[in-house]
C-alpha cells in the first residue's frame, strides 16, 4: 500500500509491506534505497526480498521515497538536491515511525533501518543524529565518512547493533575506503573521504564500547566468482557489530537478484534479508 505523510511543507512518499490488523507491538524495518532509486525502485532492484520480513505477522516493512531520488546524509561534500534543500530526511523518519505506530501498531522501540549506497549513509546519520528512533542499523554498500566530511563527527556515542555488508570490488564505494573516483563525484555529486569497510566496522565497535579483538568466519561457498567473510565484534553486555565482506562483490545486495553488471558481481551464497533477520531477530515472535 502507498500512502504519504506532510513533513515541513514537503510531500513525502512510501510503500507499506504487511497489513494495518495485526498483533500489537510489531517490529518495523525501514528500507533507504540507493541514490537515484525510488523505494518502489529499490524493491525490484532486491528481488523484493525484504517483503519475507513481513511475513507472518513480526514486522512491517516500509520502502521510503527519498527526495529527487537522494537522501539528505551527513557527508558534508553532498550536493545533490537533498542536501541542496535541506531536506529534513530525520524528521520524515521520526514522522513515519509515529504515523506507523497509530496505523499499524508498530512498536516504535523496536524500528530496524537497512539502507543502501546513499541510503547507508542515511541510516548512519539517524545512528548518529537520532539513535534513540532505532533500535539497529544495517548498512550495504557504504562506510563512514571520515570526520573532517562528516557533519556529526562530535555526536556521542549511542550503543546499538550494526550490521555492515561491502564488496571488495565495489567500483563506487571503495572497500579500502579513500576518496571516490572522478566520475562518482560526477554522476552522484558527493565526495570527501571514506574510511575502509574494516575501519566503519571498529569504528561502531568503539562506539559500542567493545575493546575484545574481532573473530572473522568463512562462510560456505558455492559460487566460485565470489565468497563472504563475516568479521564479528562481541562482548559481554555490548550490542554486536558484523561486517560481511564479499570478497569479488560490487556496489551489490547479496541476495536473489543479481544487480546490473556495471554494478558488479552479487553474491547469492547469503541473502541479505535473511542476515538482518538473524541478526536482530525480527521475525523471532513468529517462531515462537
Amino acid at each position: 500500500m502507498r500512502d504519504g505523510i506532510t513533513v515541513n511543507g514537503t510531500r513525502r512518499t512510501y510503500e507499506i509491506i504487511g497489513p494495518s490488523e495485526g498483533e500489537p507491538g510489531r517490529s518495523l524495518v525501514l528500507v533507504f534505497h540507493g541514490s537515484r532509486q525510488s523505494g518502489a525502485k529499490h524493491r525490484e532492484f532486491t528481488g523484493r526480498a525484504y517483503d519475507a520480513l513481513a511475513e507472518g505477522g513480526a514486522a512491517v516493512v516500509v520502502y521510503a521515497d527519498g527526495y529527487k531520488g537522494n537522501w539528505n546524509d551527513a557527508r558534508r561534500e553532498s550536493a545533490f538536491p537533498a542536501r541542496a534543500d535541506n531536506i529534513d530526511d530525520v524528521g520524515f523518519t521520526r514522522a513515519l515511525v509515529e504515523k506507523l505506530a497509530g496505523s499499524h501498531g508498530i512498536d516504535p522501540a523496536k524500528v530496524y533501518a537497512i539502507g543502501y549506497s546513499n541510503g547507508g549513509q542515511m541510516v548512519m546519520r539517524l545512528a548518529h543524529e537520532a539513535p534513540a528512533l532505532i533500535a539497529g542499523a544495517t548498512v550495504i554498500a557504504a562506510t563512514m565518512p571520515a570526520p573532517e566530511s562528516f557533519l556529526l563527527a562530535g555526536a556521542p556515542s549511542a550503543p546499538m547493533p550494526v550490521l555492515l555488508i561491502n564488496g571488495t570490488k565495489d567500483p563506487i564505494v571503495k572497500y579500502e575506503g579513500g576518496q571516490f573516483s572522478w566520475w562518482a563525484r560526477k554522476l552522484f555529486k558527493v565526495g570527501g573521504r571514506s574510511l575502509s569497510a574494516p575501519e566503519t566496522a571498529a569504528y561502531f565497535a568503539g562506539r559500542n564500547g567493545i575493546t575484545a579483538p574481532p573473530t572473522t568466519t568463512n562462510l560456505p561457498a558455492a559460487d566460485a566468482a565470489t565468497s563472504v567473510e563475516r568479521t564479528e565484534y562481541r562482548e559481554p553486555g555490548r550490542p554486536t557489530v558484523a561486517l560481511y565482506t564479499v570478497h569479488g562483490g560490487g556496489h551489490t545486495i547479496p541476495g536473489p537478484a543479481k544487480a546490473p553488471a556495471v554494478m558488479g558481481r552479487t553474491n547469492q551464497d547469503v541473502h541479505t534479508a535473511q542476515m538482518v533477520d538473524d541478526f536482530f531477530t525480527i521475525s523471532e515472535p513468529a517462531r515462537q
